[in-house]
């Protein structure tokens, strides 16, 4: 039985067969699928590098959008950005501090609940301070819109913190034996390569998997469900269980991209992070098949509710959706985790699968989108109604037509800095309200050569400085 079936008192135990199940099926269950720290090329249908089996198969029965951007490499407020709509210069949070959400905030989920779901989630949101126990937070998840909790704390949270998964670590006596190997880590060589001493039946993108299974395969409302799925891989360290651990070769990975210098009109922050030396090129492809590794490993646990949901009859009527709260610069420009603008960081998977693109899936959409837009589009997709003020913008319109571009930018924020991207140009606007960094999408996708100083770019900068005074001023 799952930790809170006996409080919330919502399931009956035992798996139902598909004869048996009461739900209508004329409203569509809803599928919501979230990774942590996972770049926009890290699929096998966006980078080719990352067997992804079963995500390749959502997008080839939905739409993938190529040019999602996060509302914020940073991962609180990106979150609250998500939950909320409200970008980071609205809500106030810019890095992640000591931050609690309203219980009175306005959600999204809320608008699915109220539209005669039933909400659960399994994983990590990174709402409210990662400390104590997060099991007394189930109330402010109730608050935000979710009936039934399983949360988590991140990879290193998860030292600190208790929650249903922790305390059965700590029953199995395996988490002295966690925390011991974070401290290692984290006192002498943050990006080692090395399995979890969890194994991988503890593993925690296992457990959440797994929890989420058990769930859907015993869930027997007539009210039509929503799960968020919430995974907190592959987030840094690079500790993946085996024996997905051993599956890639580090000489097939993709090599770092490199900037021949690092422009010295960049934030610190773009310097401070870099490896030592830029460590040497065996080092980022080890620490590159570890993150592959642990990617495969949440493809197949999704691969796993993906058969669950064709047994039981309900997926061709399960809209799925799929995006990262940010990414992972993995030694590209010898960087490592995010915080930084650099496509590495800042771009991420999204890709939405409804029972409608289904019959002309696989379609690539090119339009400007920002990673928060999942909230509104899947409000529209349940037929609920969200009459609270927030930015993000439905992404139905290029759903229903991927050549439709439903924005003409997006932008994302941090540190009282923003960043535009168009399908041409990425400009970067510092805190000082000058621009530092200008890419041309189209002739130099990996961000190889900036042109902020290059005379020739000046009318295009001041273009788009204009427009992001525009976006933020609306």
């Amino acid at each position: 039985m799952l930790p809170f079936a006996k409080k919330n008192k919502c399931l009956n135990g035992g798996s139902l067969s598909r004869l048996s199940y009461a739900h209508d099926m004329k409203k569509p269950n809803i599928l919501f699928i979230m990774t942590d720290q996972q770049r926009a090329d890290a699929m096998g249908c966006s980078g080719g590098w990352v067997k992804t089996p079963n995500l390749d198969r959502i997008a080839s029965e939905g739409i993938r959008f190529e040019q999602c951007v996060t509302t914020t490499p940073v991962c609180i407020p990106a979150r609250l950005t998500m939950a909320t709509g409200l970008y980071p210069h609205k809500h106030g949070v810019w890095d992640n501090a000591h931050y609690r959400i309203s219980e009175d905030s306005k959600t999204w989920m809320q608008c699915i609940r109220d539209a005669g779901y039933r909400t659960s989630l399994f994983g990590k949101t990174h709402l409210h301070p990662h400390e104590g126990d997060l099991r007394e937070e189930e109330d402010l998840m109730h608050a935000l819109g979710i009936d039934d909790v399983n949360e988590i704390g991140g990879p290193r949270a998860s030292t600190r913190v208790m929650s249903y998964m922790t305390a059965m670590w700590r029953e199995k006596n395996k988490l002295a034996d966690y925390r011991a190997d974070f401290k290692d880590r984290f006192s002498n060589n943050p990006t080692v390569v090395r399995p979890s001493t969890l194994g991988l039946e503890d593993y925690s993108d296992n457990y959440v998997g797994e929890q989420a299974f058990h769930y859907l395969q015993q869930y027997n409302k007539e009210q039509p469900w929503f799960c968020w799925l919430s995974f907190g891989g592959p987030h840094e360290p690079w500790d993946t269980p085996k024996p997905y651990a051993d599956l890639y070769n580090p000489d097939d990975m993709p090599p770092a991209l490199h900037q021949k210098h690092m422009s010295k009109d960049m934030p610190n922050r773009y310097h401070k992070r870099k490896l030592d030396n830029d460590k040497d090129a065996a080092h980022i492809a080890e620490m590159r098949a570890d993150y592959a590794g642990n990617i495969t490993l949440i493809d197949e646990k999704i691969g796993k509710i993906l058969n669950l949901l064709e047994e039981r009859g309900e997926l061709d009527n399960t809209i799925i959706t799929f995006t990262s709260d940010h990414g992972e610069m993995n030694g590209d420009f010898g960087l490592v985790y995010k915080s930084v603008f650099m496509n590495g960081a800042v771009r991420v998977p999204m890709i939405v699968r409804t029972p409608a693109t289904m019959k002309n899936g696989g379609a690539v959409c090119s339009s400007p989108c920002e990673w928060s837009d999942l909230g509104p589009t899947l409000v529209e997709l349940a037929d609920a109604q969200m009459d609270h003020q927030q930015h993000a913008k439905s992404m139905c319109p290029s759903i229903n037509n991927p050549e439709i571009d439903f924005r003409s930018d997006a932008i994302s924020e941090q540190f009282n800095e923003c960043m535009l991207v168009t399908k041409e140009w990425k400009i970067i606007v510092g805190e000082n309200d000058q621009p530092y960094a200008l890419f041309d999408q189209i002739n130099d996708p990996e961000e190889l050569h900036n042109q902020v100083n290059n005379p020739a770019y000046a009318e295009i900068i001041q273009q788009l400085h204009k427009r992001v005074h525009e976006r933020m001023q609306s």
